[in-house]
């Protein structure tokens, strides 16, 4: 009977140091990935920008495209209306007349403007814009 025990302890013991080796492992993992992330990503709230607005540490996402959105209203329309539009339908908006429309950013509101009509052309001319670091945040979500 002296045997099992001691070959449970040993059994034990095995499991037991496994289970600290992980545990420390672990451990360690989560401290170099804190380390890594703190070099990484870096307060850039702080610096000056570059002409143009951007900050300099910024430069290499200029070119990433986004997809922006002007947003004149929304409304909730039950399928069978629907399927009744056709060429010529008026749908109501929330939106009222005159009110300035949201430009949205990967569906993020930072902007609100008005519509504009430039050689036949429709465009927005901005009113309200969100600061920089707003947008930022609100892009980070």
């Amino acid at each position: 009977m002296s045997d099992d025990n001691t070959g449970q302890n040993v059994t034990d013991d095995i499991w037991g140091a496994a289970l600290s080796e992980q545990a420390e492992a672990e451990k360690s993992a989560a401290q170099e990935s804190q380390v890594a992330g703190a070099s990484v990503f870096k307060d850039i709230s702080n610096t000056t920008p570059v002409q143009g607005g951007a900050h300099p540490d910024l430069d290499f996402i200029l070119d990433i495209p986004v997809q922006l959105t002007v947003e004149l209203g929304r409304t909730k329309i039950a399928i069978k209306n629907l399927l009744q539009l056709a060429q010529g339908s008026v749908i109501e908006l929330n939106g009222l007349a005159g009110e300035p429309m949201d430009v949205l950013v990967n569906g993020c509101l930072i902007a609100q403007g008005e519509v504009v009509v430039v050689n036949d052309k429709f465009g927005i001319r901005l009113t309200d814009i969100t600061s920089p670091a707003e947008r930022i945040r609100k892009l980070n979500r």
